[in-house]
């Protein structure tokens, strides 16, 4: 069985997506770690080819959880506070 050889930079990659995957999950920082998950994804898209789709689908995904912010039972809402816009009839 033949080991793949992979270069520093996707070893990089991987540990920095890793990161901000934990980062999302527990919703420590959640703007910073979605926007730096776009970041991420992007780099992969333009680094690598085999699959640009779901990378940039993921990336889209990253954005989007940082323009929501973090959940309510995240560290960030614990620490900050959990953020409600009440919709007023006019």
């Amino acid at each position: 069985m033949r080991v793949p050889d992979h270069s520093l930079q996707s070893l990089v990659i991987a540990l920095f997506a890793g990161a901000v995957a934990i980062l999302l999950l527990v919703g420590l920082w959640t703007p910073i770690a979605g926007a730096i998950a776009l970041f991420i994804e992007l780099t992969i898209v333009f680094t690598r080819t085999d699959k640009p789709r779901i990378c940039m689908l993921l990336g889209v995904v990253g954005i989007a959880i940082a323009m929501i912010g973090p959940g309510a039972w995240s560290i960030d809402a614990r620490r900050y506070g959990w953020k409600r816009i009440d919709h007023q009839d006019r």
